[in-house]
């Protein structure tokens, strides 16, 4: 990958359009995502509603050669879980939808953890407390703030709640390609790292385990789990730098009042 690109507000204009998109997507998710669906119906689902009612184009599918649209991974899958028509969702689990979206040129990246039927109080509070260190991670980026500042307040909240931060991936520079500079550690030091500046775009989207950080890719060659299969959690949001803080391209309209 090339320096960090630096978006103009024309280009972010487009980022805002695409990441309102992406948002819309999970809306029309969040009724359908319950017990009985399987992991490749929310895949059709979601592929058909961004392709025809929105006319965007869904950026994963082909990517790397990934056939599908999104990632669903439940309960003990950290990431990039592969969409299933045996995978039948169930009372108790908890699963992460992953999707990006591509809209003139820009694309956007976000994913939302969902409760099905009945959880567990430990497991929604995995869920919950992985969203709230995101929150700490997004609300640290501000122009001359460094990504160690970023990964530092998300990791110190994650650890100060009993849990760990995955190493191994991580959020990503965002724009015309999915993947660009820099790349957003979900750990860090104050004061270390990339020094942010006002058009930046990037992921922050951590993986939180539960047990041990320590993860393991199946034989399919994309599903990650964790080591000792316990449950993690993760959630995403595509972020701008902006003049005096950052703004939350894929905000979704559950959030609008929440911290971030």
């Amino acid at each position: 990958m090339d320096k960090v690109i630096l978006k103009n507000a024309a280009e972010l204009e487009i980022m805002r359009e695409s990441g309102r998109l992406l948002a819309s997507v999970f809306d029309y998710l969040d009724e359908k995502i319950t017990v009985g669906i399987s992991t490749m119906d929310i895949n059709d689902l979601a592929e058909r509603y961004i392709v025809d009612q929105l006319g965007a184009r869904p950026a994963s599918k082909g990517q790397y050669g990934y056939r599908y649209a999104l990632n669903t991974s439940v309960n003990n899958v950290v990431c990039h879980g592969i969409p299933s028509d045996q995978q039948i969702l169930k009372s108790g689990d908890i699963v992460n939808v992953d999707i990006t979206l591509e809209q003139g040129g820009f694309i956007a990246d976000s994913s939302k953890m969902y409760l099905i039927g009945e959880v567990l109080p430990l497991a929604k509070r995995l869920v919950d407390k992985t969203y709230e260190a995101m929150c700490e991670g997004i609300r640290a980026v501000k122009p001359g703030a460094t990504l160690g500042d970023v990964g530092h307040a998300l990791q110190s909240y994650a650890e100060k709640q009993g849990y760990s931060v995955v190493r191994e991936h991580c959020g990503h520079g965002i724009g015309r390609e999915m993947h660009e500079e820099p790349q957003v550690l979900h750990y860090g030091h104050l004061g270390k790292g990339l020094v942010l500046e006002e058009g930046m775009t990037f992921t922050i989207e951590p993986m939180i385990n539960q047990g041990k950080a320590k993860v393991k890719v199946k034989k399919d060659g994309w599903t990650v789990i964790t080591n000792d299969k316990k449950l993690s959690a993760q959630w995403e949001h595509t972020i701008a730098v902006t003049s005096d803080g950052y703004e939350v391209l894929t905000l979704r309209k559950d959030e609008v009042t929440s911290a971030v």
